[in-house]
This record gives structure tokens, C-alpha cells and sequence, in this order.
């Protein structure tokens, strides 16, 4: 007699294999924070994949920078196994990317709403997600685990180009230019299927640039001049000019949407900035030209106009704050509005006050390429990029959990408000400290000893200069204290809110 034998694929379940392992793990770890993504649409759920990949490239921007502040005290300390270049090269990037991962997910969150149909190519726009994705974390593999060798052709291909701020190798940069395209098409699409604003005509714009001048770092030249030329247009304009239009963009649907601030006010200033970006920022990049070998008067140009690039940013702020007094400044979510505020002062304050104070010729001449560079860049990378980032991951905690209450009255509302003050203060502690060393290094290293070797190392052994670093130090611990605090905050605030949050539509509040 002949028996049939049970097939061993169903008696024995098959190993779950490392994907379905990690969907377990998520679908876990949303039961646990009581995240739903129908509440969300697809273009929003598409964003919460750029915010989650953005606070986690955060966390290692600050674990990258402690390393490195750490570095500064004890150069000794992982010698040869984690050297400082590769750590502040990670720090920076990470700082760079994560930003950047920010406003992408920012405007994937909004051009719904703001065009009034749903996100053309949502297909390709996933797609370019996991490739961008992928590209970051084995770039920054390479850099970890490749951190000396040969600089040939090849090594400008596929381990690092050399550039300081955009190391990546050439086969990064073009993924990241297929990336900006396909972005830049997601946009132009939607919004020309659906409705078009001034904030849409704004950010096509801006996107273009986004897209161009991002190769402008691409050129491969054997002048060194020529070389750091187009290297400055990256870096001061892509960073500095396009994304300062695209914060805009983001700060006017924000404002709309937290205090039912008039569009055409949001709007007026936002124009101002584009105005201002193609005005004053080509100018203004010209305060780098002097030190690659350009003509002296490109000093002054650039000081003078380099300092007006935030004001129509601080200006809407402010218009839309007065505006929002006639509902008695009511808003829907505090902690993102505590967040815009502080975008406002430390946009105004790093990018204009610590950048004006040191780009003018008569200081450059003796802090370029200073401690007091590095003051200014803390400063002004978190308070114009970092706080608004932060302000949206708030405004889409809130509608992923069912737009719940998050106003007035917010059940564990101190976790918040810590936060807020700790990264807050740790940066500023950083920025001063900072300049208190690049103040020491412009007058001994310039002033005194003539930029000279002698005089480089003569200041870094100066007790101030250690003394400054230390506490770089310590507030850097205070900012990675306010950063887990944040985290905590967002991976639980509103998680037992049943209220709802009222809507403001433009000076009125509905229920």
C-alpha cells in the first residue's frame, strides 16, 4: 500500500527571510508608537520614508560631530582606526543629507495639498527614494571603511572626490542628479495636472537651479582656482541660495497651515526672496573669490550682499505672526510653531548676524577658514535648515496619528519644550564657544604670527583655544541630550490623544 506523503513545505514553515523580518519588526514598532498610515495619502506616506531616513542620519550627524569635537581635545583617540577627516567628512555629509532628505519629504507632503490632486509618477518617485537611499549608505561605507589609499581617476569615481563638503564619488553625484530629476518631475507634473500658485511657480523654479547648479561640482578641472570656483557655486549657491527659496517655500505652506496666515502675504515675501536669491546671492558668493586667486574687489561685493539672503525669510515670519493676531494666535500644533519661531531668530541670527560679522573684507582677512567659519556654520545651518525640518516632522507626526490634538493642554507637553530648549542652547553654546577659538586662531595665527605654520600651531596650543574646545565638548553633549529627547518626543507625542485638532483656513477657525 502506497502512502501519500504530506509535502514537507506544509509541515515545516519556510525561515522568514531578512525582508519579512523586518516587516514583522515594523509593523511592531508602529503598534507600539500607534502610527496609522491611512491617514495619510500616498505622496505623505512617500515623505514619512524621507523624515524616518532623516532623523536617523541626524542621530549620526551629532554622533559623527562628537567623535570629531572629541578628536579636537584627544588627537590621539582612534588613531588610524576612525581619523578625524573621516569623521568630520561623515558629520558634515550626514548634516548635508539629512537636511536634504528633510525638504524632499517636505514638499512630497505638501504638493497634494497644495495642487489639489494627487502625486504624478509616485511610481518613479518611490523608486528614486530606495536609490537615493542605498547610494548614502554605501558612500558612507566607503568612507569608513576606505579612509586612505592612492587619488587616481578611479578613486575620483567610486570612493572619493576630494572636494571638501561634497566628497562623494562621481557615480553618487550622478545617482544624486537622476534623483533631482526625477523629483523635479514628480513636481512639474502634479502641478501641471492640478492646480498651479505662487508657491508652486517658486518651487519649479527653484528646483531648476536645484538640479543645475548641483552639477556646477561636477566640472573636472586641473586649475585649482577654476576648480574651487564652480566648487563655491555648489556650496554657497546650491546650499545656500536655492535651498534658502525652497525653506520659503516650505515656511509659507507651514504658516498657512498653523496659523491661517493670508497666502498672499506668505507669497509676497517669498517672491521678495526669489527676487533677493538671484539679486544679491550670485553677488554674495563672490566674498569667497578673493582666496582662489580672483580680483580683490569680489571681497567687498561679497560682503555686502552675502548678509541679505534671510531677511525676506525672518520678514514672513514676522508679517505672518502679526497676521495671525486677528484669531487671537491660535494654532492647531505648538511645538511647530515653536520650532518656525526658532527658525526665524536663528536664520536671522546665523545665516545674517555671525555670517555678516565675518564675511565684511576688513574681518575676513583674518578669519577665513577659521574656528570662527565653523561658528558660523553651526549656527546657521541649524537655524535656517535643521529647525524647519523639524518643525514639519511635527506637522506630519500629527496627521499620521489622525490629526490629533496637539495645542494647548498636550499630554507630556515638557518632553517638547526640553527638547526645543536643549538643542537650542547646545547649538548657541557650540557657535560661541566656536568663535571664542576662531577669535584666539584670527589673532595669533593671523594677527600676530602672519598665517604662517608656526603661527597655525602656536594657536592651537593657545589654553584658550583648548579651553573654547572643551566646552565645544560640552554642549555638543547638551545637543545629543535635546536630540534623543526629541526623538523620544516625536515617537510619542499625541500617541493617546483623542482629540482632535481644529483646522484653520486663513483667519478663521472651523470645526
Amino acid at each position: 500500500m502506497i502512502m501519500n506523503t504530506p509535502q514537507l513545505d506544509n509541515v515545516i514553515p519556510k525561515p522568514a527571510s531578512v525582508l519579512d523580518k523586518a516587516r514583522i519588526y515594523r509593523d511592531k514598532f508602529k503598534a507600539w508608537v500607534n502610527l496609522d498610515s491611512s491617514n495619510l495619502t500616498a505622496g505623505q506616506q512617500l515623505a514619512v520614508k524621507y523624515f524616518t531616513v532623516a532623523v536617523i542620519l541626524f542621530v549620526a550627524q551629532i554622533l559623527f560631530g562628537l567623535l570629531s569635537a572629541l578628536q579636537f581635545i584627544y588627537p590621539g583617540f582612534l588613531y588610524g582606526i576612525l581619523d578625524f577627516n573621516v569623521n568630520r567628512m561623515v558629520h558634515i555629509n550626514a548634516m548635508i543629507v539629512w537636511m536634504l532628505y528633510g525638504f524632499i519629504g517636505s514638499i512630497y507632503w505638501l504638493i497634494e495639498d497644495e495642487s489639489g490632486t494627487e502625486i504624478v509618477g509616485l511610481k518613479w518617485a518611490n523608486i528614486a527614494f530606495w536609490v537615493l537611499t542605498g547610494a548614502v549608505t554605501l558612500v558612507v561605507l566607503v568612507y569608513l571603511f576606505v579612509q586612505v589609499g592612492p587619488g587616481k581617476d578611479s578613486s575620483l569615481w567610486f570612493i572619493n572626490e576630494g572636494r571638501e563638503y561634497i566628497e562623494a564619488p562621481r557615480w553618487a553625484d550622478l545617482g544624486i542628479t537622476a534623483v533631482m530629476l526625477v523629483f523635479f518631475y514628480n513636481v512639474v507634473a502634479t502641478f501641471s495636472k492640478g492646480n498651479w500658485s505662487g508657491i508652486a511657480g517658486v518651487l519649479v523654479l527653484d528646483l531648476i537651479a536645484l538640479v543645475g547648479l548641483y552639477l556646477a561640482g561636477m566640472f573636472y578641472m586641473t586649475n585649482i582656482t577654476h576648480d574651487q570656483y564652480w566648487w563655491w557655486w555648489v556650496i554657497h549657491l546650491w546650499v545656500e541660495a536655492t535651498w534658502e527659496v525652497l525653506v520659503g517655500v516650505i515656511m509659507a505652506w507651514s504658516l498657512m497651515k498653523l496659523l491661517g496666515v493670508r497666502r498672499k502675504i506668505v507669497q509676497t515675501w517669498l517672491y521678495i526672496e526669489v527676487a533677493l536669491m538671484f539679486g544679491s546671492g550670485i553677488l554674495g558668493l563672490g566674498h569667497h573669490y578673493f582666496w582662489i586667486g580672483m580680483p580683490e574687489y569680489w571681497l567687498s561685493v561679497g560682503g555686502f550682499f552675502s548678509a541679505l539672503e534671510p531677511i525676506p525669510l525672518v520678514a514672513m515670519v514676522v508679517h505672518a505672526i502679526y497676521d495671525s493676531g486677528v484669531h487671537a494666535f491660535k494654532t492647531v500644533n505648538h511645538p511647530a510653531l515653536a520650532w518656525v519661531i526658532a527658525h526665524a531668530f536663528g536664520n536671522f541670527f546665523g545665516a545674517g548676524v555671525w555670517g555678516f560679522m565675518h564675511t565684511l573684507p576688513q574681518i575676513n582677512l583674518y578669519t577665513h577658514g577659521t574656528q570662527w567659519s565653523a561658528s558660523h556654520g553651526h549656527l546657521s545651518f541649524f537655524g535656517a535648515y535643521a529647525t524647519i525640518n523639524i518643525a514639519f516632522f511635527y506637522l506630519a507626526i500629527q496627521q499620521w496619528r489622525g490629526n490629533v490634538w496637539m495645542a494647548a493642554g498636550t499630554r507630556h507637553a515638557w518632553r517638547w519644550k526640553w527638547a526645543l530648549g536643549l538643542l537650542n542652547a547646545g547649538v548657541v553654546g557650540m557657535t560661541v564657544a566656536l568663535l571664542i577659538a576662531g577669535y584666539e586662531q584670527s589673532f595669533i595665527e593671523r594677527a600676530v604670527e602672519g598665517s604662517t605654520w608656526a603661527g597655525y600651531f602656536a594657536a592651537q596650543n593657545q589654553p584658550s583655544f583648548q579651553h573654547a574646545m572643551n566646552w565645544r565638548m560640552f554642549f555638543g553633549l547638551v545637543t545629543a541630550a535635546g536630540l534623543g529627547l526629541l526623538v523620544w518626543d516625536l515617537l510619542t507625542i499625541g500617541k493617546y490623544e483623542e482629540r482632535k485638532a481644529e483646522k484653520v483656513v486663513e483667519k478663521v477657525i472651523v470645526h
